[in-house]
Protein backbone atom coordinates (compact mmCIF):
# COMPACT_ATOMS: atom_id res chain seq x y z
CA UNK A 1 0.00 0.00 0.00
CA UNK A 2 2.86 2.98 0.88
CA UNK A 3 4.38 1.98 -2.28
CA UNK A 4 0.99 2.00 -4.34
CA UNK A 5 0.53 5.52 -2.68
CA UNK A 6 3.94 7.08 -3.51
CA UNK A 7 3.71 5.98 -6.67
CA UNK A 8 0.00 8.21 -6.80
CA UNK A 9 1.52 10.90 -5.72
CA UNK A 10 4.44 10.37 -8.42
CA UNK A 11 2.13 10.76 -10.73
CA UNK A 12 0.35 13.83 -9.52
CA UNK A 13 3.31 15.45 -8.99
CA UNK A 14 4.48 14.58 -12.47
CA UNK A 15 1.35 15.31 -13.99
CA UNK A 16 1.37 19.10 -11.80
CA UNK A 17 4.33 19.44 -13.33
CA UNK A 18 3.20 19.00 -16.53
CA UNK A 19 0.60 21.00 -16.48
CA UNK A 20 3.15 24.07 -15.43
CA UNK A 21 5.58 23.33 -18.29
CA UNK A 22 2.47 23.87 -20.83
CA UNK A 23 1.20 26.45 -18.72
CA UNK A 24 4.63 28.42 -19.15
CA UNK A 25 5.31 27.38 -22.82
CA UNK A 26 2.15 28.87 -23.13
CA UNK A 27 2.63 32.08 -22.06
CA UNK A 28 6.09 32.55 -23.95
CA UNK A 29 4.07 31.71 -26.93
CA UNK A 30 1.68 34.10 -25.65
CA UNK A 31 4.57 36.31 -25.09
CA UNK A 32 6.27 35.97 -28.29
CA UNK A 33 3.60 36.21 -30.77
CA UNK A 34 1.64 39.38 -29.04
CA UNK A 35 5.38 41.41 -29.38
CA UNK A 36 4.77 40.91 -33.35
CA UNK A 37 4.12 44.51 -34.65
CA UNK A 38 1.02 45.06 -37.44
CA UNK A 39 3.14 46.79 -40.50
CA UNK A 40 0.69 49.25 -40.75
CA UNK A 41 -0.47 50.33 -37.09
CA UNK A 42 3.11 49.43 -36.27
CA UNK A 43 2.47 48.33 -32.70
CA UNK A 44 2.25 45.08 -31.30
CA UNK A 45 -0.84 42.87 -31.73
CA UNK A 46 -0.87 41.73 -28.01
CA UNK A 47 -1.17 45.41 -27.76
CA UNK A 48 -4.09 45.64 -30.32
CA UNK A 49 -6.47 42.34 -28.27
CA UNK A 50 -5.65 40.79 -31.75
CA UNK A 51 -4.28 37.40 -30.42
CA UNK A 52 -7.32 35.55 -29.76
CA UNK A 53 -6.23 32.70 -28.67
CA UNK A 54 -3.00 30.19 -27.66
CA UNK A 55 -2.77 26.30 -26.88
CA UNK A 56 0.16 23.86 -26.79
CA UNK A 57 -0.39 20.56 -26.68
CA UNK A 58 2.41 17.49 -27.30
CA UNK A 59 4.85 20.61 -29.13
CA UNK A 60 2.15 21.83 -31.20
CA UNK A 61 1.29 25.27 -30.90
CA UNK A 62 -1.89 26.55 -31.84
CA UNK A 63 -2.43 30.45 -32.28
CA UNK A 64 -5.48 32.08 -32.89
CA UNK A 65 -5.30 35.62 -34.36
CA UNK A 66 -7.82 38.29 -35.57
CA UNK A 67 -7.20 40.27 -38.11
CA UNK A 68 -8.74 44.12 -38.39
CA UNK A 69 -10.60 43.69 -41.34
CA UNK A 70 -11.35 41.16 -43.84
CA UNK A 71 -9.15 40.91 -46.66
CA UNK A 72 -6.41 42.75 -44.56
CA UNK A 73 -3.47 43.63 -47.42
CA UNK A 74 -0.96 42.60 -44.81
CA UNK A 75 -2.54 39.05 -43.94
CA UNK A 76 -0.13 36.82 -45.23
CA UNK A 77 2.53 38.99 -43.55
CA UNK A 78 1.13 38.81 -39.98
CA UNK A 79 0.14 35.44 -40.33
CA UNK A 80 4.05 34.75 -41.09
CA UNK A 81 5.41 36.48 -38.63
CA UNK A 82 3.07 35.20 -35.82
CA UNK A 83 4.31 31.39 -37.20
CA UNK A 84 8.04 32.54 -36.73
CA UNK A 85 7.63 33.90 -33.59
CA UNK A 86 5.46 31.20 -32.06
CA UNK A 87 8.24 28.56 -33.76
CA UNK A 88 10.99 30.53 -32.12
CA UNK A 89 9.87 29.64 -28.53
CA UNK A 90 11.65 26.85 -26.74
CA UNK A 91 9.69 23.13 -27.01
CA UNK A 92 7.64 24.29 -29.76
CA UNK A 93 7.77 22.09 -32.89
CA UNK A 94 5.37 22.51 -35.21
CA UNK A 95 3.08 25.80 -35.28
CA UNK A 96 -0.70 26.42 -36.46
CA UNK A 97 -2.19 29.65 -36.90
CA UNK A 98 -5.76 30.42 -37.31
CA UNK A 99 -6.98 33.71 -39.02
CA UNK A 100 -10.26 35.33 -37.92
CA UNK A 101 -11.74 38.72 -38.68
CA UNK A 102 -12.95 40.91 -35.49
CA UNK A 103 -16.00 41.71 -35.58
CA UNK A 104 -17.73 45.68 -34.89
CA UNK A 105 -17.28 45.73 -31.35
CA UNK A 106 -13.63 44.71 -31.23
CA UNK A 107 -12.97 46.98 -33.99
CA UNK A 108 -14.70 49.93 -32.77
CA UNK A 109 -12.76 49.32 -29.74
CA UNK A 110 -9.46 48.62 -31.51
CA UNK A 111 -10.37 52.35 -33.07
CA UNK A 112 -10.99 53.67 -29.81
CA UNK A 113 -7.76 52.52 -28.24
CA UNK A 114 -5.94 54.04 -31.19
CA UNK A 115 -7.57 57.63 -30.68
CA UNK A 116 -6.54 57.34 -27.19
CA UNK A 117 -9.65 59.10 -26.04
CA UNK A 118 -9.25 61.67 -28.78
CA UNK A 119 -12.64 62.76 -30.56
CA UNK A 120 -13.46 61.11 -33.92
CA UNK A 121 -12.22 63.39 -36.66
CA UNK A 122 -9.92 65.58 -34.61
CA UNK A 123 -6.55 66.81 -35.18
CA UNK A 124 -3.41 65.13 -33.27
CA UNK A 125 -0.75 67.38 -34.09
CA UNK A 126 -1.81 70.44 -32.37
CA UNK A 127 0.88 72.41 -30.58
CA UNK A 128 0.82 70.09 -27.60
CA UNK A 129 2.27 67.27 -29.68
CA UNK A 130 5.75 66.24 -29.56
CA UNK A 131 5.54 65.80 -33.15
CA UNK A 132 7.40 68.22 -35.32
CA UNK A 133 5.54 69.59 -38.36
CA UNK A 134 7.62 70.35 -41.32
CA UNK A 135 5.95 72.11 -44.44
CA UNK A 136 8.23 72.29 -47.41
CA UNK A 137 7.28 74.83 -49.62
CA UNK A 138 7.87 76.15 -53.41
CA UNK A 139 6.62 79.89 -54.49
CA UNK A 140 6.25 77.97 -58.33
CA UNK A 141 5.81 74.46 -59.45
CA UNK A 142 9.01 72.20 -61.54
CA UNK A 143 11.75 73.28 -58.50
CA UNK A 144 11.58 69.47 -57.19
CA UNK A 145 9.65 70.39 -54.04
CA UNK A 146 8.10 66.61 -53.82
CA UNK A 147 11.21 65.01 -54.55
CA UNK A 148 12.77 67.27 -51.71
CA UNK A 149 10.51 66.31 -49.43
CA UNK A 150 9.85 62.61 -50.55
CA UNK A 151 13.79 62.05 -49.99
CA UNK A 152 13.91 63.44 -46.81
CA UNK A 153 11.27 62.14 -45.56
CA UNK A 154 13.06 58.48 -46.05
CA UNK A 155 16.47 59.85 -45.26
CA UNK A 156 14.70 60.44 -41.76
CA UNK A 157 13.31 57.36 -41.64
CA UNK A 158 16.71 55.93 -42.20
CA UNK A 159 17.89 57.63 -39.38
CA UNK A 160 15.47 55.16 -36.80
CA UNK A 161 13.06 58.17 -36.79
CA UNK A 162 9.00 57.78 -36.81
CA UNK A 163 8.48 59.70 -39.86
CA UNK A 164 4.39 60.58 -41.71
CA UNK A 165 3.80 62.24 -45.10
CA UNK A 166 1.41 64.29 -46.41
CA UNK A 167 0.77 65.11 -49.78
CA UNK A 168 -1.62 68.61 -49.48
CA UNK A 169 -0.70 69.11 -53.29
CA UNK A 170 -4.12 67.75 -54.00
CA UNK A 171 -4.35 69.39 -57.78
CA UNK A 172 -0.71 68.08 -58.56
CA UNK A 173 -0.26 65.54 -56.26
CA UNK A 174 2.93 63.43 -57.04
CA UNK A 175 4.48 61.94 -53.67
CA UNK A 176 2.14 57.81 -54.40
CA UNK A 177 4.98 57.99 -58.07
CA UNK A 178 8.07 59.71 -56.32
CA UNK A 179 7.48 56.62 -53.47
CA UNK A 180 6.54 54.12 -55.48
CA UNK A 181 3.10 53.46 -54.62
CA UNK A 182 2.16 52.91 -57.88
CA UNK A 183 2.17 49.56 -59.93
CA UNK A 184 3.21 49.61 -63.26
CA UNK A 185 -0.34 49.91 -64.33
CA UNK A 186 -0.44 52.99 -62.80
CA UNK A 187 -2.71 52.17 -59.64
CA UNK A 188 -1.63 53.73 -57.05
CA UNK A 189 -2.05 51.84 -53.51
CA UNK A 190 -4.50 52.80 -51.16
CA UNK A 191 -4.94 52.82 -47.35
CA UNK A 192 -6.49 50.42 -45.31
CA UNK A 193 -9.90 51.28 -43.71
CA UNK A 194 -10.80 50.44 -40.00
CA UNK A 195 -14.15 51.77 -38.74
CA UNK A 196 -13.52 55.57 -39.85
CA UNK A 197 -9.36 55.46 -39.70
CA UNK A 198 -7.60 55.24 -42.81
CA UNK A 199 -4.71 53.12 -42.36
CA UNK A 200 -1.57 54.58 -45.09
CA UNK A 201 0.41 52.69 -46.97
CA UNK A 202 4.26 52.75 -45.85
CA UNK A 203 7.17 53.41 -48.59
CA UNK A 204 10.51 53.00 -47.32
CA UNK A 205 9.88 53.02 -43.80
CA UNK A 206 7.12 56.32 -44.14
CA UNK A 207 3.66 56.38 -43.85
CA UNK A 208 2.40 58.11 -46.77
CA UNK A 209 -1.26 59.81 -47.39
CA UNK A 210 -2.45 61.72 -50.72
CA UNK A 211 -5.24 62.33 -52.52
CA UNK A 212 -4.40 60.25 -55.36
CA UNK A 213 -5.27 57.04 -53.22
CA UNK A 214 -8.74 57.57 -52.44
CA UNK A 215 -9.49 58.62 -56.27
CA UNK A 216 -11.41 55.46 -58.55
CA UNK A 217 -9.10 53.10 -59.53
CA UNK A 218 -8.43 53.88 -63.58
CA UNK A 219 -9.19 57.55 -62.78
CA UNK A 220 -5.88 58.57 -60.67
CA UNK A 221 -5.13 60.84 -64.24
CA UNK A 222 -8.40 62.77 -63.49
CA UNK A 223 -8.29 66.29 -62.42
CA UNK A 224 -9.58 66.90 -59.39
CA UNK A 225 -11.44 70.33 -59.31
CA UNK A 226 -11.94 71.61 -55.62
CA UNK A 227 -11.57 75.05 -54.51
CA UNK A 228 -10.98 76.05 -50.98
CA UNK A 229 -13.37 74.74 -48.57
CA UNK A 230 -13.19 71.37 -50.23
CA UNK A 231 -9.10 71.91 -50.00
CA UNK A 232 -9.97 72.73 -46.29
CA UNK A 233 -11.59 69.98 -45.31
CA UNK A 234 -9.34 67.09 -47.22
CA UNK A 235 -6.87 68.57 -45.31
CA UNK A 236 -8.44 68.20 -42.25
CA UNK A 237 -9.80 64.46 -42.69
CA UNK A 238 -5.84 63.85 -43.81
CA UNK A 239 -4.71 65.07 -40.09
CA UNK A 240 -7.68 63.67 -38.14
CA UNK A 241 -9.04 60.80 -40.12
CA UNK A 242 -5.77 58.92 -41.47
CA UNK A 243 -4.12 56.96 -38.26
CA UNK A 244 -0.58 57.50 -38.42
CA UNK A 245 0.00 56.47 -34.76
CA UNK A 246 3.02 58.38 -32.66
CA UNK A 247 5.59 60.02 -35.05
CA UNK A 248 8.47 62.44 -34.70
CA UNK A 249 8.34 64.03 -37.97
CA UNK A 250 5.32 64.89 -40.00
CA UNK A 251 6.06 66.01 -43.33
CA UNK A 252 3.46 67.90 -45.91
CA UNK A 253 4.43 68.38 -49.35
CA UNK A 254 2.78 71.73 -49.98
CA UNK A 255 1.24 72.86 -53.06
CA UNK A 256 3.67 75.68 -55.05
CA UNK A 257 2.13 79.12 -54.38
CA UNK A 258 0.62 81.04 -51.52
CA UNK A 259 -3.04 79.73 -52.38
CA UNK A 260 -6.03 78.13 -50.12
CA UNK A 261 -3.83 75.10 -49.25
CA UNK A 262 -1.11 77.07 -47.59
CA UNK A 263 -4.02 79.05 -45.80
CA UNK A 264 -5.47 76.12 -44.72
CA UNK A 265 -2.06 74.50 -43.32
CA UNK A 266 -0.91 77.80 -41.78
CA UNK A 267 -4.41 77.40 -39.97
CA UNK A 268 -4.58 74.03 -38.97
CA UNK A 269 -0.99 73.76 -37.93
CA UNK A 270 0.04 77.36 -36.95
CA UNK A 271 3.26 75.97 -35.12
CA UNK A 272 4.49 74.27 -38.02
CA UNK A 273 8.11 74.80 -39.44
CA UNK A 274 8.84 75.83 -43.26
CA UNK A 275 11.54 74.57 -45.93
CA UNK A 276 11.32 76.93 -48.87
CA UNK A 277 12.63 75.25 -51.82
CA UNK A 278 13.82 76.94 -55.13
CA UNK A 279 15.86 76.44 -58.13
CA UNK A 280 19.29 78.87 -58.37
CA UNK A 281 17.61 80.45 -61.30
CA UNK A 282 16.73 84.19 -59.90
CA UNK A 283 13.43 84.03 -61.56
CA UNK A 284 11.96 81.27 -59.46
CA UNK A 285 14.18 82.61 -56.27
CA UNK A 286 12.13 85.79 -56.56
CA UNK A 287 9.03 83.44 -56.44
CA UNK A 288 10.29 81.34 -53.82
CA UNK A 289 10.20 84.46 -51.12
CA UNK A 290 6.44 85.04 -51.34
CA UNK A 291 5.79 81.24 -49.99
CA UNK A 292 8.23 82.48 -47.33
CA UNK A 293 6.50 85.37 -46.36
CA UNK A 294 3.55 83.93 -46.14
CA UNK A 295 4.51 81.53 -44.00
CA UNK A 296 5.98 84.21 -41.49
CA UNK A 297 2.29 86.31 -42.05
CA UNK A 298 0.72 83.20 -40.70
CA UNK A 299 3.36 82.93 -37.93
CA UNK A 300 4.78 80.13 -38.47
CA UNK A 301 8.93 79.44 -38.17
CA UNK A 302 11.48 79.33 -41.27
CA UNK A 303 13.78 76.33 -40.70
CA UNK A 304 16.09 77.43 -43.80
CA UNK A 305 16.10 77.22 -48.27
CA UNK A 306 16.80 74.46 -49.49
CA UNK A 307 18.55 74.45 -53.27
CA UNK A 308 17.39 72.09 -55.53
CA UNK A 309 19.02 71.32 -59.20
CA UNK A 310 21.86 73.37 -57.59
CA UNK A 311 25.69 73.28 -59.07
CA UNK A 312 27.08 69.91 -59.63
CA UNK A 313 31.01 68.83 -59.97
CA UNK A 314 31.81 67.19 -63.11
CA UNK A 315 34.59 64.10 -63.12
CA UNK A 316 36.54 66.08 -65.34
CA UNK A 317 36.72 69.02 -62.64
CA UNK A 318 34.30 71.60 -64.01
CA UNK A 319 31.04 72.72 -62.54
CA UNK A 320 27.77 72.09 -63.68
CA UNK A 321 25.19 75.05 -63.56
CA UNK A 322 22.27 74.13 -65.49
CA UNK A 323 19.87 76.82 -63.45
CA UNK A 324 22.58 79.51 -62.37
CA UNK A 325 23.78 79.80 -59.08
CA UNK A 326 23.27 82.42 -56.27
CA UNK A 327 18.87 81.77 -56.12
CA UNK A 328 18.73 80.20 -52.47
CA UNK A 329 21.12 82.45 -51.38
CA UNK A 330 19.03 85.02 -52.93
CA UNK A 331 15.95 83.91 -51.23
CA UNK A 332 17.44 83.56 -47.32
CA UNK A 333 18.66 87.10 -48.16
CA UNK A 334 15.27 88.47 -48.34
CA UNK A 335 13.83 86.68 -45.90
CA UNK A 336 16.13 87.36 -43.11
CA UNK A 337 15.70 90.18 -40.29
CA UNK A 338 17.58 91.71 -38.50
CA UNK A 339 16.37 89.14 -35.07
CA UNK A 340 16.46 86.02 -37.23
CA UNK A 341 18.63 84.90 -40.34
CA UNK A 342 17.64 82.67 -42.51
CA UNK A 343 19.89 80.38 -44.09
CA UNK A 344 20.57 77.81 -46.94
CA UNK A 345 20.72 74.58 -44.77
CA UNK A 346 20.54 72.32 -48.02
CA UNK A 347 22.52 72.54 -51.50
CA UNK A 348 20.65 69.59 -53.96
CA UNK A 349 23.45 69.23 -56.88
CA UNK A 350 21.70 68.29 -59.97
CA UNK A 351 21.34 64.97 -60.35
CA UNK A 352 20.44 62.25 -63.42
CA UNK A 353 19.91 59.72 -60.48
CA UNK A 354 17.33 62.12 -58.51
CA UNK A 355 15.79 62.85 -61.71
CA UNK A 356 15.53 59.21 -62.76
CA UNK A 357 14.66 58.00 -59.49
CA UNK A 358 11.42 59.98 -59.33
CA UNK A 359 10.10 58.52 -62.73
CA UNK A 360 10.86 54.52 -61.13
CA UNK A 361 9.63 55.55 -57.91
CA UNK A 362 13.19 54.74 -56.61
CA UNK A 363 14.38 56.93 -54.51
CA UNK A 364 17.67 58.35 -54.79
CA UNK A 365 18.13 58.17 -51.07
CA UNK A 366 17.15 54.66 -50.79
CA UNK A 367 18.55 53.42 -54.33
CA UNK A 368 21.70 54.91 -54.77
CA UNK A 369 22.90 56.48 -51.71
CA UNK A 370 26.32 57.49 -52.73
CA UNK A 371 25.09 59.77 -55.20
CA UNK A 372 25.93 63.13 -54.28
CA UNK A 373 22.58 64.26 -54.15
CA UNK A 374 21.53 61.69 -52.34
CA UNK A 375 24.69 62.77 -49.76
CA UNK A 376 22.91 66.21 -49.49
CA UNK A 377 19.77 64.72 -48.47
CA UNK A 378 21.19 62.57 -45.67
CA UNK A 379 23.35 65.51 -44.52
CA UNK A 380 19.78 67.49 -44.38
CA UNK A 381 18.22 64.68 -42.51
CA UNK A 382 20.92 64.93 -39.73
CA UNK A 383 20.84 68.81 -39.48
CA UNK A 384 17.05 68.74 -38.81
CA UNK A 385 16.75 65.37 -36.50
CA UNK A 386 19.31 67.10 -34.05
CA UNK A 387 16.78 69.96 -34.03
CA UNK A 388 14.21 68.86 -32.06
CA UNK A 389 10.90 70.82 -30.59
CA UNK A 390 11.39 72.47 -27.49
CA UNK A 391 9.11 71.43 -24.73
CA UNK A 392 8.52 74.69 -23.12
CA UNK A 393 4.32 75.38 -23.16
CA UNK A 394 3.65 71.84 -24.14
CA UNK A 395 1.87 69.58 -22.08
CA UNK A 396 3.00 66.72 -20.87
CA UNK A 397 1.00 63.11 -20.58
CA UNK A 398 2.31 62.99 -16.85
CA UNK A 399 0.26 61.93 -14.06
CA UNK A 400 0.76 62.28 -9.86
CA UNK A 401 0.90 58.55 -8.81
Amino acid sequence: MPRTATGANAAADAETADAATVSATVSAVREAVGAVTDPELRRPLGELDMIHAVAVADGVASVGILLTIAGCPMAQRIERDVHDAAAGVRGIREVHVDVGVMDDDQRAALTAKLRGGRPTAANPFTADSLTRVIAVTSGKGGVGKSSVTANLAIALANRGLRVGLIDADVHGFSIPGLVGLVDPDGRIQRPTRVEDLALPPVAYGVKTISIGMFLKPGAEDTAVPWRGPMLHRTLEQFLGEVYFGDLDLLLIDMPPGTGDAAISVGHLLPHAEVLVVTTPQRAAASVAVRSGQLALQLGQRLLGVVETMAPAAMPDGSVFEPFGSGGGEAVAARLSTPDDAVRVIASIPFSTALRSGGDEGLPVVAEHPADPAARAFAELAATLSVRARGLAGIRLPLAVA
